[in-house]
């Protein structure tokens, strides 16, 4: 069965989804069509019903959670992982209300943190994230939101730190925090719903266990070229909570989003 999978170019994406697309484990007669993209291209994508599969910022989640269930196997969450918000002067959190802030999109998570945290800040440009550091060096922006390689090397290239989002969301709720989700269209029947989340865990099981393997793949489609960025990016965002969600994982998604903006049953959420 041909499956259309949606997925985003950063590393820990293409590092947890090789194995499965090239069968090196077994998929359960499963084929995947694969689409790649940025991240808020990939919500887009989502909004409209278009993938089978897909990568997704767990803040477009309540908006897509009549069509899509999120998958225990794949997510981006964990413990200091979180987006970071930088400018190249210093700027203080209290100045950010009339301050030009980049960043990865409407429907990211990234914007929703920005939002919780810092709801005064009113000027939000959106970029492509890979465009974000650039547009802060040349002052198009005062201060932008981080996500995927960019947290790995802000520093190198002149900028500075304003607040790590992901520490703020931790000391605020002791909960992991939320990035990324990997769900499933609901028009796919249930067993086979179950089957995706098999043969996606198998597959990151097969990628933590063989990391060599994925390497090229990878390096093929990463913004940042650095092999030691790249193995920072993937260990810090592929973890135990991308294998299986847990009862930890759930509570952190429903903590974010609240249950009450789903609109149905919290247990329907999850496949």
């Amino acid at each position: 069965m041909n499956l259309k999978l949606n997925i985003s170019t950063c590393p820990n994406d293409t590092f947890m989804f090789e194995a499965m697309l090239h069968g090196r484990i077994d998929t359960e007669g499963l084929v995947f069509d694969l689409h790649l993209a940025d991240i808020e291209q990939l919500n887009g994508a989502a909004l409209s019903g278009e993938p089978d599969i897909s990568k997704l910022s767990y803040a477009a989640v309540p908006q897509i959670s009549d069509r899509y269930k999120i998958l225990n196997s794949g997510s981006a969450l964990g413990r200091g992982n979180g987006p970071l918000l930088v400018s190249r002067y210093k700027i203080y959190p209290d100045e950010l209300h009339d301050a030009r802030v980049a960043i990865p999109g409407e429907h990211t998570t990234a914007n929703l943190l920005l939002n919780k945290i810092y709801p005064s800040v009113k000027d939000r440009r959106a970029y492509l994230f890979s465009d974000i550091a650039e547009a802060v060096m040349t002052g198009e922006c005062d201060a932008g939101v981080l996500i995927h390689e960019g947290r790995f090397v802000y520093r190198k290239i002149g900028l500075q730190l304003v607040a790590d989002l992901g520490v703020e969301w931790e000391r605020l709720t002791g909960l992991p925090l939320p990035l990324g989700a990997i769900v499933v269209s609901r028009r796919l029947d249930a067993p086979l719903q179950r089957k995706i989340d098999r043969v996606l865990r198998r597959s990151i099981e097969y990628a933590r266990a063989n990391p060599a393997v994925s390497a090229g793949f990878v390096r093929q489609y990463a913004q940042e070229l650095s092999e030691e960025v790249t193995r920072s990016h993937i260990e810090l965002f592929v973890n135990d909570y991308s294998v299986d969600l847990g009862a930890e994982g759930r509570k952190a998604v429903t903590g974010l989003l609240g249950t009450e903006t789903f609109g149905i049953k919290e247990e329907e959420v999850f496949v």
